[in-house]
């Protein structure tokens, strides 16, 4: 049994699957070793009291807290791993000053994922793919400040955890976000990205689950536009909104000219620039995608997947936007593969 015990690693899963089989395989490799390893299944919570309706992330790392022994909190998906000196990196740099609250890194597609899942990691490690959520999540950036962080690889100190209650149990996805504003905000402390924690997240295949994932994200960021604006009021979030809106625009002025309607002709002319614009920088990025990846099948696949995404989350968010109440529904699991089915 350890003696000292740094790091609490908890991962909420619906059961056994072969990634988390992997992560733990990944733990074992770790250059720090002061840290011990809570997995909460919908097995563990419901022994530990909870009803089938309580069985989010949210319940089961709030749970893995609880039991959790060490002094800080190091929260993984399961079907993410993390690099060899994660731990080393958290412990040595970040954790010296009192005011920093939480720590965080990049979330790399790893380089054993097929040609599917890896456009798929194209499309969020872009500029013009991640939109709002930022670039520096899907790819190392320099060091920085950060208000929202997701939880597949973010840690926090248990004492700061435990005196904001923890995770707040009402939403999936964005618990993560109403803690990290908590932290910011009711403890005014800070949460901290550095480029050395590193994680490597297994991405969705393109077109149709990549599609799937993005539909939790958008409706719920929609909606915490109203609850949440210190962090989900940004243009960045509004974006592929105003995209949609605009090629809507474009259509509609459009079929007006084939039904004889009389248009000024600079009115075609100005209609036209966002959409040559856009298309500019999509060919630039996918120029970027070839020299960087040196894939042309896996760099086309993402960057036509990249305006399906804008219009997808466009439609999404605003559908999130004028939803009264958000309902949590958990994964569903392939039996056979032990896999999560869609989002």
């Amino acid at each position: 049994m350890k003696k000292n015990i740094v790091f609490s690693i908890i991962i909420p899963v619906r059961s056994s699957n072969p990634y988390l089989e992997e992560t733990l395989k990944k733990l074992k490799t770790q250059s720090f070793k002061d840290f011990e390893v809570l997995v909460v299944t919908d097995k563990v919570s419901l022994k530990q009291g909870s009803s089938i309706h309580q069985l989010g992330p949210s319940f089961k790392r709030n749970l893995g807290a609880k039991m959790a022994k060490g002094q800080y909190l190091a929260f993984l998906d399961d079907d993410s791993y993390p690099s060899k000196n994660w731990l080393k990196n958290a412990n040595k740099i970040l954790f010296t000053k009192p005011d920093i609250a939480a720590v965080c890194g990049p979330c790399l597609t790893p380089p054993t994922d097929n040609y599917l899942k890896q456009a798929s990691g194209l499309v969020w490690s872009s500029w013009l793919g991640s939109g709002g959520a930022g670039t520096y999540r899907n790819r190392p950036q320099k060091s920085r400040f950060v208000q929202d962080y997701p939880t597949v690889n973010l840690i926090v100190k248990k004492i700061d955890f435990e005196s904001i209650g923890g995770f707040n149990n009402n939403f999936w996805p964005g618990e993560d976000t109403i803690l990290c504003l908590d932290l910011v905000k009711k403890l005014k402390k800070k949460i901290f990205y550095h480029p050395s924690i590193l994680v490597y997240h297994h991405r969705r295949n393109i077109i149709i689950p990549h599609l799937q994932q993005i539909t939790r994200y958008a409706i719920h960021r929609g909606h915490f536009v109203k609850i949440y604006p210190e962090t989900s009021f940004k243009i960045g979030y509004f974006a592929p909104s105003l995209f949609t809106l605009y090629l809507i625009i474009l259509i509609t002025i459009n079929s007006l000219k084939l039904l004889n309607f009389y248009l000024p002709i600079y009115i075609n002319i100005i209609s036209k620039i966002p959409l040559y614009l856009y298309l500019s920088i999509l060919l630039f990025t996918f120029f970027k995608f070839i020299y960087q990846k040196n894939k042309i099948k896996t760099s086309f696949l993402a960057i036509i997947t990249i305006p399906l995404t804008h219009i997808y989350y466009g439609i999404l968010f605003m559908s999130g936007l004028f939803k009264k109440q958000l309902n949590f529904q958990p994964h569903q699991v392939d039996k056979k593969t032990g896999k999560y089915i869609g989002g």
